[in-house]
């Protein structure tokens, strides 16, 4: 029997959703409010120390860190494989992994709550937001999330996020030049699944395009996996009409901003 602990338009969660209907398996969803802060129930931590999600359980064991999740449900269900064929391509396929596992993840985290999550902690009272930057266990992801409370696309950790997804970008460009479908070669893998709420975020934000906008090779791996029916199922089917527009209405607000951090950096090459 497979559990799966998930919270709403959780891009970390979207990977292993992806997952599970490449395989389709058959899962029991447990939602998460993060915003009552349910990831800190001590019923839950017994699952996931880290009071994050994804988690999933197997048969009355937990997995977490959703790359490694996802990488066990390949190897335990071996149907519908979701590695690369050889060795040499496993290792490139867990490159894209730890690309995103490494930088990507807190950079669209930094970018997302500028963009939205930051209203949201405006509208809460001082005592919940209180809670909820000391129920951040660790101190270096507390000062992240402080500082772009506080300074929004400002902050520095906002603006090592635009970096960080320009590096990545360039990367794909570079990969997908050589003239393969997906990012591993001829076969869709865990690297592509890895790759694609991350994109995803970007462009219900409405700033993908400040970054590919002259990446046509990552544009059209684009239009091929968010083509795919798994991501509509995983991710686009999942998004009501109202959380669609909310991204794109806050990151419109801040796309200009967006663009011109990335210039500066630019500029300095």
């Amino acid at each position: 029997m497979l559990q799966l602990y998930t919270a709403r338009n959780s891009i970390c969660t979207q990977k292993v959703l992806i997952t599970l209907a490449e395989k389709k398996l058959d899962w029991d969803q447990k939602t998460i409010d993060l915003f009552r802060n349910e990831q800190y129930d001590s019923e839950y931590l017994k699952l996931n120390p880290k009071g994050v999600v994804p988690t999933l359980v197997h048969d009355g064991a937990p997995i977490v860190e959703s790359t490694l999740i996802c990488e066990y449900l390949d190897e335990v269900f071996p149907e519908q494989p979701l590695r690369a064929e050889t060795a040499i391509g496993r290792a490139g396929m867990r490159l894209w992994s730890k690309f995103i596992d490494e930088g990507i993840f807190e950079a669209t985290r930094e970018i997302s709550f500028s963009a939205m999550f930051r209203e949201r902690m405006k509208n809460m009272t001082e005592e919940q937001r209180q809670t909820r930057f000391r129920n951040v266990g660790d101190p270096e992801r507390r000062a992240r999330y402080l500082s772009t409370y506080e300074e929004g696309v400002e902050s520095l950790y906002v603006y090592q996020g635009i970096v960080a997804y320009e590096k990545l970008f360039k990367a794909m460009e570079g990969e997908l030049a050589l003239g393969a479908e997906w990012i591993c070669g001829e076969r869709f893998t865990l690297g592509d699944i890895n790759l694609m709420p991350f994109v995803a975020r970007m462009e219900y934000l409405d700033l993908l395009e400040v970054w590919t906008g002259k990446r046509p090779n990552t544009m059209a791996w684009w239009s091929r996996a968010k083509a795919r029916p798994s991501f509509v199922e995983a991710i686009a089917g999942k998004l009501s009409a109202d959380e669609i527009a909310a991204m794109k209405t806050h990151g419109s607000k801040i796309r200009d901003r967006v663009a011109e951090r990335l210039a500066e950096y630019l500029s300095q090459l």
